[in-house]
């Protein structure tokens, strides 16, 4: 049954995305910035539909009252596609930082470029870096709120994690709040698996960590509260009556999670 749901889930999946994208292509690109963010927010919101009828995964995303009014910078865990459509769903005006090969998939691609995200080209990272900085000051300047995944790519919960430096770049230089995000979306939604358990997939936008540290502290500071924040989240899914398979490695997280607990 769990095969069939997922393989259900799928199909329909990828089959609401290019429906929506190829019906909505002749009026989309004629909408204005706020009618058009509504298109991409609606097709998460009939994704978190398919989810939770076909799969049985419920979503539960806490803490957008941490979202400071006006530009900031969204730094979320990246463990799955989930991300993608649920953050920007949940988000009022974002702006996504990816990369910039997904510019050149027909539909996606435009519609992306008609919403102003910001593409990063990895093979020079220094002129790379340098673009991004400049774009994102503009998406600053706009009040969009900019959703950067630090570690660059997706991560299996529990691996070892990799934070890059330029998540901290841009904070050094945008002088904004920066939303750490923690998530548990990988348990459900396991990267490179076709596999998508039914639960509750859990997200916490939290605390913003305002300008004025130094790169060291700020770099420390993120992760500390994003893993911390993921072990929370693993924590809970264990705790949950269905409860999603769990690794060695999320297992030892857990144990980590119990452990704060019982100090708080």
């Amino acid at each position: 049954m769990l095969f069939l749901r997922s393989f259900i889930f799928n199909v329909l999946w990828y089959i609401n995305i290019l429906l929506q994208m190829i019906l909505q292509a002749p009026f989309y690109f004629f909408l204005n910035h706020k009618n058009a963010t509504m298109v991409p927010r609606r097709w998460g919101w009939s994704s978190h539909w398919l989810h939770r009828v076909i799969c049985g995964t419920h979503n539960e995303i806490k803490g957008l009252e941490n979202i400071p009014d006006g530009g900031c910078l969204i730094a979320s865990k990246h463990q799955s596609i989930w991300e993608f459509y649920a953050l920007n769903s949940a988000l009022t005006n974002s702006a996504f930082v990816l990369k910039a090969e997904l510019m050149k998939i027909p539909f996606f691609g435009w519609y992306v470029a008609k919403l102003r995200h910001i593409p990063i080209r990895r093979g020079d990272k220094g002129k790379a870096l340098r673009r991004m900085t400049i774009d994102a000051k503009e998406r600053i300047a706009e009040g969009r709120q900019i959703l950067i995944f630090p570690e660059g790519t997706r991560k299996v919960p529990g691996q070892e994690t990799d934070y890059r430096y330029g998540i901290t770049r841009l904070y050094l230089e945008l002088n904004c709040p920066v939303v750490p995000v923690a998530l548990n979306s990988g348990l459900y939604w396991p990267r490179r698996k076709f596999i998508r358990h039914p639960g509750i997939i859990r997200a916490e936008f939290m605390e913003p960590i305002m300008p004025g540290l130094t790169g060291k502290e700020f770099s420390v500071e993120l992760e500390r509260r994003i893993e911390e924040g993921c072990d929370r989240q693993y924590l809970a899914a264990s705790r949950d009556t269905v409860v999603p398979p769990l690794s060695d490695a999320v297992l030892e997280r857990i144990e980590l999670a119990k452990i704060r607990e019982q100090k708080n």
